[in-house]
């Protein structure tokens, strides 16, 4: 079994643009001292590296003019590390070009409805992005209600309803045979009845803008209180995304975006323009298909992933959400005592998929992501082993010494591996245990004859 990850198959948002960045700045750490010549012909690399990665032409020239006026100033230019220093300074532009701080969706204090509508194009990932922003809304103690309102696509209404049965959130829907306005009407009616603080309308898509589309939302919006209009667009169709972005907000003016697919977009140039553009936030980006992969928008941590320099915030916020403290306490012990068995192990597992896989991890944590994302990591390769422990008894998985030949041959026809793939897994597993003694040992002092040594993190 070749446990590889595939960092590389997984394309990353931003890629491209973040290894030219890496690049440019590479050269200029490397030089002692700075000219201005050397900021401008680095400003120029820069400046091509956004328009490669589809930035509007108008967000690169303002971002490039205002890092310049910085940059070839005295503090740069006299500072021991001026590499470092017009890195801060592209940094800090970034953040600035994004939004300089975290928007949240704005909803009306405690049990007053907030009428939510939510618009975009077809194939953006709306009704999908609908259901998973009211499962954030529950999560965060909201009492949300999904609005059927898409009344053209065929099968929108099933979509939704499967969607919200997954976030465990009720869907309101009259068929397809009510103007969408009225549908909202008897939503709002609905949720007034029902103690339901969040009414969230998914409304009907087109394949581009067209006058049918813009009335029907604008009819909705002049009979409805629609507290915030969120717009969202595919981050893969890049300067598209944010024409669109553009179009809807002049003809029915949005309060936020949401970005869907960025997991799948290397370039990234919507992410970095549309709030130029528009004058309205990012609100969150969708990195998967999972609740999990809707990520709010910070725009600092997005300009950290971008430089090169991780994003371990976001990591530690997806750990939190997904991790049990107590079952993670409960390993610890188990793992200094060397008792932890199969069923901790695949825990731990399951641990790592909810937080995106090991290639997600890895991208986030500083200095990492760039250095393994050519080698070859596959997510997927973790399944013959989840196999081989479903294939075990509960017995079996809570005490791997009674694991002899015909057990785990048992084992190997019943995951669908050659009996090889279980030896190793089982002496991996052997192996792992055994180190956890011997560091165990030497925590409790065993080891201090021949020196010993401290552990970090308080062990």
């Amino acid at each position: 079994m070749n446990y590889k990850v595939k960092l590389g198959g997984a394309s990353m948002a931003f890629d491209s643009l973040s290894e030219k960045l890496q690049n440019v700045f590479k050269n200029l750490k490397g030089k002692g001292r700075l000219s201005e010549a050397d900021v401008k012909a680095a400003l120029k690399e820069v400046k091509m590296a956004l328009l490669e990665a589809d930035v509007n032409f108008k967000v690169v020239k303002k971002f490039v003019k205002s890092v310049e006026e910085r940059a070839i100033g005295q503090d740069v230019m006299n500072s021991l590390t001026p590499g470092q220093m017009v890195i801060k300074i592209v940094n800090e532009e970034m953040v600035k070009l994004m939004g300089d701080e975290t928007t949240e969706i704005s909803l009306k204090p405690g049990n007053e409805i907030t009428v939510i509508m939510m618009c975009g194009l077809q194939g953006a990932g709306k009704t999908t992005t609908t259901a998973k922003i009211a499962g954030k809304l529950k999560a965060k103690g909201k009492k949300p209600l999904l609005v059927a309102c898409d009344i053209y696509r065929p099968a929108a209404i099933k979509q939704l309803q499967v969607n919200g049965e997954k976030q465990d959130v009720p869907v309101f829907s009259m068929g397809d045979g009510h103007k969408p306005v009225n549908i909202a009407k008897a939503a709002i009616e609905h949720a007034a009845k029902n103690g339901l603080n969040v009414v969230i309308l998914d409304t009907a898509g087109r394949l581009h803008i067209d006058e049918e589309m813009m009335e029907e939302l604008s009819e909705i919006k002049s009979n409805i209180d629609i507290h915030q209009s969120i717009l969202v667009v595919d981050a893969m169709t890049g300067q598209d995304a944010v024409n669109v972005a553009q179009m809807f907000h002049e003809k029915l003016g949005i309060d936020g975006v949401i970005l869907t697919k960025l997991d799948g977009d290397t370039r990234g140039g919507a992410a970095l323009s549309i709030r130029a553009v528009t004058g309205r936030p990012i609100l969150y980006v969708g990195m998967g298909e999972k609740l999990s992969d809707l990520e709010q928008f910070y725009p600092d941590r997005m300009a950290s992933r971008i430089l090169g320099m991780g994003d371990i915030l976001t990591l530690i916020d997806k750990a939190q959400t997904e991790i049990d403290e107590d079952k993670a306490k409960e390993l610890e012990k188990k793992m200094r005592k060397a008792e932890f068995d199969f069923n901790d192990f695949l825990e731990q597992m399951q641990q790592i998929k909810k937080m995106g896989g090991i290639s997600d991890i890895l991208n986030m944590m500083p200095g990492v992501g760039s250095k393994v994302k050519d080698i070859d990591i596959d997510d997927n390769a973790m399944a013959p082993v989840e196999a081989i422990i479903y294939s075990m008894t509960k017995e079996e998985r809570s005490n791997p010494n009674i694991l002899n030949p015909s057990r785990k041959k048992r084992i190997a026809a019943g995951a669908g591996v050659n009996i090889s793939e279980v030896n190793k897994l089982v002496k991996q597993f052997d192996n792992s245990r055994k180190m956890m003694k011997q560091i165990s040992g030497m925590m409790s002092g065993k080891g201090k004859k021949r020196g010993g040594f401290k552990f970090p993190f308080g062990f």
